[in-house]
């Protein structure tokens, strides 16, 4: 007769996982490269778009009716954020008081990955969406990425998103 026994294994620390905290304006030079991420990108970041982005984030940080920046903070550094921004249109149908969120720049560094980071940051950006009266929240979605905002209750809509690139004058 074969026997099994259960090998004894210390029990694994469980600390528990940081609170999403609102970005202050010095958080810039954390947030730019978790930004460039998203479109493969790495320091040095040397683009024109790092000044605007520096320029809108200084301008847009404390309006807490127009946007928020929920960050994931271990000691002092940022490990994940995200963005979410009020665009207001045309009431209708879908948007009855044509005020809807946009949820973007959802990203967490690699190696924090898979702790439900994203998934806090999205709940906070859904949250402040209410809070501000917005009729729904938009967001486009990478196909690793989907998974979490399905979980979160976005579904997929008939309409596909364009761009058209502007170039500067």
């Amino acid at each position: 007769m074969t026997r099994f026994a259960l090998a004894r294994h210390p029990e694994p620390m469980t600390t528990a996982a940081p609170s999403p905290r609102d970005a202050r304006p010095e958080d810039i030079e954390q947030l730019l490269p978790l930004w460039a991420s998203l479109f493969d990108q790495e320091p040095p970041l040397l683009d024109t778009w790092v000044d605007h982005a520096r320029a809108w984030f200084g301008r847009t940080v404390g309006a807490r009716e127009t946007a928020r920046f929920p960050v994931v903070d271990i000691d002092g550094r940022i490990v994940a954020c995200a963005i979410g921004t009020l665009e207001t249109g045309v009431p209708n149908p879908q948007s009855p008081r044509g005020r809807a969120a946009r949820l973007s720049n959802v990203v967490t560094l690699p190696e924090h990955r898979g702790r439900g980071f994203g998934a806090a940051l999205v709940d906070v950006v859904i949250e402040w969406a209410r809070s501000i009266d917005a009729d729904r929240v938009d967001l486009s979605a990478t196909p690793q990425g989907q998974r979490i905002y399905e979980r979160a209750g976005f579904r997929l809509t008939s309409a596909p998103r364009m761009k058209l690139p502007l170039e500067n004058s």
